[in-house]
């Protein structure tokens, strides 16, 4: 009988719920845990029968008095959790699973998988090795406006997954399994006396040290195993691995350096972020270099080793030693940096670029194997080579993203301060002209008048400021400049000036970050514009970097027709490049959920227009799925290996264009969708105040759950909410709106016109459409109409109740036309591990969503006071928990 692969994670699951069981007696006394017993006992009760059942939920947790109603929350909310860690773990166990097995076949989208479908297609070995030679893979790291849980916490979590992970161990004595089940006790019990809200804000600051922390606990080790692995099946598959130093991913970031609408984020928040990471970066080469030392005892040694250390009778600790003091004089610098000091000026010289911290490890390389070491060469030496070429000096490059309307402002500014007139004023054609002069000159006639702020607005001041940091950044710093609204060429080239006149040397390469629906469809002519200015392209090399917003694009106009516009506008731009012949990365701006972009990697490149991936890619990767996908050792291999493989294939394996009649189709259902949309959010006069009452979008903005303001700018409208805690209520409330809206009306219209067969092969058949409906499905699997209406039935107002009922009709109709295209007989049917995964949860976040209906009304009723407010922020964590996501 074949063993059940899944029953480990049924185990596993079913043991921490034991245990959180025995610390609720223990801690909350027994009451409290047949109080909570009863609760999930009617939760799944509810779960499988009716309305009724669901009410009795609702008087069972309304004659307990709050505290205790919050307790059982909060210990649904940890059970939820506890599931998610022991899933996490599963991946690991899983992929382990795959590898061991001797004739099992290759996990999907492994590079075993990837390298056997591009042979098999017809692609020679040398020409697989060139393209991993040229991938540029590289993911930026940004910070999460509704990241829910704290670090402490985080670093519990991570305790108890290693715990799992000893368990799993088959040479175990009864003793240590003992030993190992009471750690998990402990950890369990000191993580529910844990306090989970946050008391104050996080500042920027703070988010970029959490940043640098999943570096230091994953992706400092993630990066060169994923390296090993990638050159043993390159390898085992053409014959010959990879080069010395190849760094096929990189990392950026936008922790501190993003600070369009964001206040926070000052120049000097800016400067400290590089030096934090710098500082970081040193410490782990530290410990790396000191391990080396103790490891590279040998005395045989090169000609040339010898040349540099003399007759040491250890040739590498002596050349080692000058590496690590440098390093420590890095570190000794960024320190001084960051506390306003003088760096010492005795000692070694710290290190400035990474290419000096490489030469002496790679001068131990070619020794090692002269002297027939090799094998040693290949360990720890060869890692921290690898680790060289991926994270510099700096782990991530920071990216600096700012409004285009600041730049015109500044401009503007300068313009008239040098008595050139209002660059404002100007339209297209005169701002080209200005600027293109005075970027042939290198911005030099700007530059008296940028040498004094006074008279300057502190908006125009920031902006310069902002670029002396950048002019004064240690090298290897800095990445992009990313211009949000990026509308026209004048946008990209008043960056440029900017940076020629404050001598940022060498300066960040510019990226126009294109929106909305109207830009994303005005896109490729931006670019074509920009790209036959001649100093442009004299200045970016023949590359071009572009990125596309997916969460604003799909708050104006819904998650279809903000897919469709991004895949047209990734078809334009392509052709403006190709014919200007400039090669072009695309940077997607993804988000954590299906309506923002999100989903599972490996789909969602491969998806993209056949040619848009041409071996280098850039994606966002936010707060909570930063730790989804790297918060373990083992997830960020499998993770950064996902990543490799679908560009590898993108690139190598592009898919056939879609026929004519499908993109018309796709068109038709992009404009239905849109209008069904825009009808409900925009034009329906009662809509906004349904949203505000029918959800919590107003008291997640008391929340110390991220550094940056939930609107971009003052005023009550949707349209001045940022895209993520627009997302964030919605998934608070279970109805998902902003992944389906609109959707239903689409499918459902098309299938009336008798186009449901021509549906069905474009599901089949088009990569683009198969990924789209199967993530809009996946979010339908996890909505929950009957908790929805629990909000409508205790917050909303009769006068509005109308758009819930709307909206939940709508949800049913949207879930019939998608079981149609797919002709699934229930949502998700094709993956049952998840379906099962949503199952399990539910009858655990209903109770919480039920407590947080009765918070909201008390709050609204009673006034925001603390303990209310720390109530909810307990609630919105279980509820985060069990959706796997906030926004």
């Amino acid at each position: 009988m074949q063993r059940d692969p899944h029953q480990p994670l049924r185990d596993d699951v079913r043991l921490l719920g034991s245990l959180l069981g025995d610390t609720l007696r223990t801690v909350e006394g027994e009451a409290l845990f047949q109080a909570v017993e009863g609760v999930r006992a009617l939760a799944k009760s509810a779960r499988q029968g009716t309305e009724a059942a669901l009410a009795a939920l609702e008087r069972e947790l309304a004659e307990l008095p709050v505290p205790a109603a919050l307790t059982v929350a909060r210990a649904f909310a940890y059970f939820l959790t506890l599931a998610n860690i022991a899933e996490q773990h599963h991946r690991v166990r899983r992929r382990r699973d795959y590898e061991r097995a001797p004739n099992a076949p290759p996990q999907r989208g492994s590079f075993a998988q990837s390298f056997q479908r591009v042979l098999e297609a017809g692609i020679p070995p040398a020409g697989l090795r060139e393209a991993i030679g040229q991938l540029r893979l590289e993911l930026a790291l940004t910070a999460h406006p509704t990241e829910v849980v704290r670090r402490t916490l985080r670093q519990r979590h991570r305790r108890i997954g290693e715990l799992l992970a000893v368990r799993d161990r088959s040479d175990l004595t009864p003793a240590e399994r003992d030993a190992a089940l009471d750690d998990l006790r402990r950890e369990i019990a000191a993580t529910w006396k844990t306090d989970e809200v946050r008391h104050r804000r996080p500042t920027p600051l703070d988010e970029v040290r959490w940043g640098l922390v999943v570096f230091e606990q994953a992706l400092w080790d993630a990066v060169p195993a994923t390296l090993r692995a990638l050159d043993r099946a390159l390898e085992a598959a053409t014959g010959k691995g990879l080069p010395l130093e190849s760094a096929p991913m990189r990392f950026g970031s936008w922790m501190g350096g993003d600070r369009d609408g964001n206040p926070a984020v000052t120049p000097e928040v800016t400067r400290q972020a590089c030096l934090l990471a710098r500082w970081m970066a040193a410490d782990l080469y530290l410990a790396e270099v000191s391990a080396l030392r103790g490891e590279l005892s040998m005395r045989d040694a090169s000609d040339e080793l010898r040349g540099r250390v003399g007759d040491s009778p250890e040739p590498y600790r002596a050349l080692l030693a000058t590496v690590r003091g440098r390093l420590r004089a890095t570190k000794s610098a960024a320190s001084a940096a960051l506390e306003g000091h003088e760096p010492p000026g005795d000692g070694a010289a710290p290190y400035g670029t990474a290419e000096e911290l490489a030469e002496p490890l790679r001068l131990c390389y070619r020794s090692l194997e002269e002297t027939g070491a090799e094998i040693i060469a290949r360990g720890r030496l060869l890692d921290v080579l690898r680790r060289t070429a991926c994270f510099g000096l700096t782990l991530v490059r920071l990216d600096l993203r700012q409004e285009a309307s600041r730049h015109t402002d500044a401009l503007d500014a300068i313009s008239q301060r040098i008595g050139e007139g209002s660059y404002a004023a100007w339209d297209e054609a005169g701002r080209l002209g200005w600027l293109c002069r005075n970027l042939e000159n290198d911005g030099a006639g700007l530059r008296a008048a940028l040498d004094s702020a006074i008279g300057l607005d502190d908006q125009v001041g920031d902006v310069i400021e902002t670029l002396r940091v950048a002019a004064a950044a240690p090298p290897g710093s800095l990445g992009a400049y990313v211009i949000s609204m990026a509308r026209e060429p004048s946008d990209v080239l008043a960056v440029e000036l900017l940076q020629a006149a404050l001598r940022v040397a060498p300066p960040l390469r510019v990226v126009p970050l294109f929106e909305t629906v109207s830009d994303l469809r005005l896109a490729g002519d931006a670019v074509r514009k920009l790209l036959a200015v001649p100093w442009y392209r004299r200045r970016i090399g023949g590359r071009q970097e572009i990125m596309l917003g997916y969460s604003d694009s799909a708050k104006d106009g819904g998650r279809l027709a903000a897919s469709w516009e991004l895949y047209r506008a990734q078809e334009a731009i392509v052709a403006a490049c190709r014919e200007a012949d400039v090669a072009v990365t695309l940077f997607h701006g993804r988000g954590g959920t299906v309506g923002r972009g999100g989903g599972p990697t490996h789909l969602a490149i491969q998806s993209q227009p056949p040619g848009s991936v041409d071996g280098t890619l850039r994606v966002t990767e936010q707060g909570e799925m930063i730790d989804a996908k790297f918060g373990l050792p083992g997830i960020a291999l499998r993770t950064l290996e996902l990543y490799l493989t679908a560009t590898l294939e993108a690139t190598l394996l592009p898919g056939a264009q879609p026929r004519p009649a499908w993109c018309g189709l796709m068109s038709e259902l992009a404009d239905r969708s849109r209008a069904a949309y825009r009808r409900m959010v925009y034009e329906r006069p009662e809509f906004l105040d349904y949203f505000r009452i029918a959800t919590p979008e107003r008291e997640l903005a008391h929340l110390n759950i991220g550094s940056r303001p939930a609107r971009r700018a003052a005023g009550a409208g949707v349209e001045s909410l940022r895209a993520i805690p627009w997302v964030f209520a919605w998934t608070q409330t279970r109805l998902m709106l902003p992944a389906w809206l609109g959707v239903g009306a689409a499918l459902t219209a098309a299938i009336e016109a008798g186009r449901l067969a021509e549906l069905r092969t474009m599901y089949r058949e088009w990569p683009f459409f198969h990924s789209t409906v199967d993530l809009i499905e996946m979010v339908l699997a996890k909505t929950s109409p009957e908790i929805t209406a629990r909000y409508d039935a205790h917050l909303v107002p009769e006068r509005l109740g109308r758009v819930g009922s709307d909206l939940r009709q709508g949800l049913r109709e949207t879930v019939d036309a998608v079981l149609s295209v797919t002709e699934h007989r229930q949502l998700i049917e094709d993956n049952p591990v998840l379906r099962r995964s949503i199952e399990v949860r539910n009858p655990y976040v209903d109770p919480i969503n039920i407590v947080q209906v009765e918070i909201l009304r008390r709050l609204r009723a009673e006034g925001e006071s603390p303990e209310l407010l720390e109530a909810f922020a307990v609630s919105v964590n279980g509820i985060a928990a069990g959706m796997r996501n906030t926004g």
